[in-house]
């Protein structure tokens, strides 16, 4: 469909070359666009439902939707943007317009705690540029044209105004007449008074003629004009001055196509470029807000403006500077985006009439999924989880993080040891990186022990708000580590004259192990108790085993020494499974020593220097029971091997322990004997606890849970006194040094056989007599 007529009149296309603007406290701002004067409030300050008044000298308006389209005002709310906006035409029908310059004044009526409240806003706003012949404006719910009065048209008619022709013709009063015109059809004409009782506006202004009129009037036309949506409505105002006729024609078209967002993030739209007649095609302008730039340099910041087959079709990137864009929550986290297009089109037709047609639309794109994301960036080897969660919008925070459904709100705590950082970009959108290290106590743990592998995993709920409404959108994420050849550690040993010593240097997963002795895990109390040194620190654990001490096994005891083996033990700590152990084994060779066993026997090697008569003949030795010999002698040295409950024994009860007791005598009856006046005494003791003894003295076996504590004692006294029990014990023997200690009343008692009973003695505080 092609539009040819006549027009007397010019446009002319307001531009601002820099713009004029006021920010009025409280969130109100008024600026002067090229075409228009424009008032933009925030809901916060308004309320929800803002109104508008327009005053002149005549009086107060009230801006209602159907008065708004009749007389040049936009007013366009958008609650999820917050904010609304009016925009008012520079001839809205009550603008004080003189010499190019618009004087404005309007109340905003808000509404503050259920009272409205009135505002009055004024601007003036002055052009710098001349008007086209022809100027066109397709508003987002009117259309306008305004022509220059002083131009004529050229001689003749066409098709689309023989019917104005005839109704001009047959007109019979001079008043100004106006015809609607429709393919095909004749319209009757009206004055036009008649026509503004019928929604139209026709003014005259400042040498300009203006016509008005809301979408969707009753002689207005909807076709297609190269698969484009268009409305148009052709008027004729004409007046019969005699022989003399004026008559101006007045064509309002519009495109009314919607637009859609494509796959590529532009929102697309069009319009016919021969909606106007042209001779060489079109000049274009696009922007966003009021503020078209030139092609090239809309094409420069992305834009797209392409002509084909008769349409111009322009896209604006999603992420275009002015744009608006909106987060929101239904279920899921979506995005809108929301653009104020500006367009013109500046055409020259064949008899060098100018007309800028221009076009402002609210463009909003349909619902679009935001797509947050969280991207494990875990190194292994730092042993701290790193989670980046991107692409948050703008308008969306971070209010709060839940790890493993523990709550804890941001920022962290100085003292935590998690730490959560934002990173922001040049588009708008930011993002945020958490690190947890993985032996916080947040972190779930699992050890698969066949496999060697350790398993750490973290749950993560991110709570995040849309602002300014603080609605709540939850994001989760689980994000498992996994560490492979996690084995035991292994600790290395020495031997050393005094014991063994074991090292251990520290791995980050020795957490996972504990170390035991037997059954009984090793901890500085259990050292201090048994007699290790145990020193720990950040780089490496040491233990120190002293010979004589718990948990040694001893075997291969003869006079040239023995072997004594330690070991630790690695279990799992969730399990207590052992896993690996260290066992060490070492040759020892002391001088004496006395070794106490959990069977009860006693075996002693001591050095006896007096054992060699003064003829160089080693003289006979025993125990208390005579009948009790060394198993082996090599010189001064004797290796003594019995059960604690024989050969003539005595035991000390205390109240937490058992002694059993017996002495190495020599023969006094042997005639080389050494006849110094004193000789030693040599006391052997094997101290058990009592609640580790499950039979007593009083059975044929002994069994203990833990060895004993040995002893060799030596005493000094006269010869004299030195002579064996069995035939006449001694007056009274007397505590040794080391039985000194106790403050419970003891008793010596000499060993006796009786017939097996069986019974168990946990705790004996005193037992007197003999």
């Amino acid at each position: 469909m092609a539009f040819c007529f006549c027009f007397g009149v010019a446009f002319l296309l307001s531009v601002c070359s820099a713009a004029i603007c006021d920010l009025i406290t409280d969130g109100v701002h008024m600026e002067c666009r090229e075409r228009y004067f424009m008032i933009a409030a925030d809901l916060s300050f308004t309320g929800k439902e803002p109104r508008f008044e327009a005053v002149d000298r005549t009086g107060v308006y009230a801006i209602t939707e159907q008065y708004a389209a009749k007389c040049g005002y936009t007013v366009s709310a958008l609650p999820l943007l917050g904010h609304v906006e009016l925009r008012a035409s520079y001839f809205s029908c009550h603008t004080d317009n003189k010499d190019d310059m618009f004087s404005f004044n309007f109340n905003l009526i808000a509404t503050h705690k259920g009272k409205e409240a009135s505002y009055a806003l004024n601007k003036t706003c002055t052009l710098s540029l001349q008007w086209s012949h022809r100027e066109v404006t397709c508003e987002m719910n009117y259309m306008e044209v305004s022509v220059r009065s002083d131009v004529t048209c050229p001689f003749g008619t066409n098709g689309h105004n023989r019917n104005a022709v005839k109704a001009v013709r047959s007109a019979t009063t001079s008043d100004w007449q106006v015809t609607f015109q429709r393919p095909e059809e004749q319209m009757p004409s009206m004055n036009v008074s008649q026509a503004r009782k019928r929604g139209y506006t026709f003014d005259s202004r400042d040498g300009r003629l203006l016509f008005r009129t809301p979408y969707g009037q009753p002689d207005s036309l909807s076709t297609e004009v190269d698969n484009v949506p268009v409305e148009a409505v052709y008027a004729t105002v004409f007046s019969r001055q005699n022989w003399v006729v004026l008559m101006v024609d007045l064509l309002a078209a519009c495109s009314m196509y919607e637009g859609y967002f494509d796959d590529a993030g532009y929102m697309m739209w069009k319009t016919p470029e021969a909606l106007y007649p042209s001779v060489g095609g079109t000049q274009i302008r696009i922007g966003l807000n009021g503020d078209p730039m030139e092609q090239l340099i809309a094409e420069k910041r992305g834009y797209i403006v392409e002509k084909h087959k008769g349409t111009v079709h322009i896209g604006i990137p999603y992420n275009a500077e002015g744009g608006h864009r909106k987060s929101f929550v239904i279920g899921s986290l979506y995005e809108f985006y929301v653009f104020d297009l500006s367009v013109e089109q500046i055409s020259l037709d064949r008899d060098y009439v100018e007309t800028m047609l221009q076009f402002r639309r609210t463009l909003v794109t349909p619902l679009l999924p935001c797509t947050i994301f969280t991207h494990n960036q875990t190194v292994l080897k730092e042993q701290m989880f790193t989670i980046y969660l991107g692409d948050v919008p703008e308008d969306v925070v971070l209010v709060s993080i839940q790890l493993n459904e523990q709550d804890f709100t941001l920022p962290f705590a100085n003292t935590s040891t998690y730490n959560i950082a934002e990173v922001l970009y040049p588009n708008g959108t930011h993002g945020y990186t958490l690190k947890v290290p993985f032996h916080d106590p947040v972190v779930k743990q699992k050890f698969f022990i066949e496999d060697a592998v350790l398993q750490f995993m973290l749950d993560i709920n991110y709570t995040l708000a849309v602002l300014p409404g603080k609605e709540s959108y939850y994001h989760s994420a689980s994000i498992v580590a996994l560490l492979t050849d996690v084995s035991p550690p292994t600790f290395d040993a020495f031997c050393s004259e005094s014991g063994i010593r074991f090292k251990l240097d520290h791995q980050p997963f020795d957490y996972l192990w504990e170390f035991t002795i037997g059954l009984d895990v090793l901890t500085s109390n259990l050292a201090d108790r048994r007699g290790y040194i145990l020193s720990n620190d950040s780089q490496s654990l040491r233990l120190d085993v002293p010979l004589a001490t718990h948990g040694y096994k001893y075997q291969d005891v003869t006079l040239k020494g023995f072997s004594g083996t330690f070991e630790i033990l690695v279990r799992v700590r969730e399990t207590s499974e052992v896993q690996t152990s260290t066992v060490k084994t070492c040759l020892f060779n002391p001088p004496e020593f006395i070794m106490c066993s959990t069977d009860g026997m006693m075996t002693v090697v001591a050095n006896l220097p007096l054992v060699v008569s003064s003829g160089g003949r080693t003289l006979r030795m025993s125990l208390m029971d005579n009948s009790c010999g060394p198993k082996d002698m090599n010189g001064t040295r004797a290796l003594f091997s019995f059960p604690v409950n024989s050969c003539g024994f005595i035991f000390e009860l205390g109240k937490d322990y058992v002694t059993y007791q017996n002495e190495i005598f020599y023969n006094k009856n042997d005639q080389n004997m050494v006849s110094n006046d004193v000789t030693e005494r040599v006391i052997v003791q094997c101290t058990y606890p009592l609640s580790s003894l499950r039979q007593l003295f009083t059975m044929y076996r002994f069994v203990s849970d833990t060895v004993g504590v040995g002893k060799i004692i030596r005493t000094v006294q006269p010869t004299a006194g030195l002579q064996h029990p069995s035939r006449k014990p001694t007056a009274g023997l007397q505590s040794t040094p080391a039985m000194a200690r106790h403050t419970q009343p003891i008793a010596f008692v000499p060993g006796v056989r009786p017939s097996t009973r069986y019974f168990r003695v946990s705790r004996v505080h005193n037992l007197a007599g003999g």
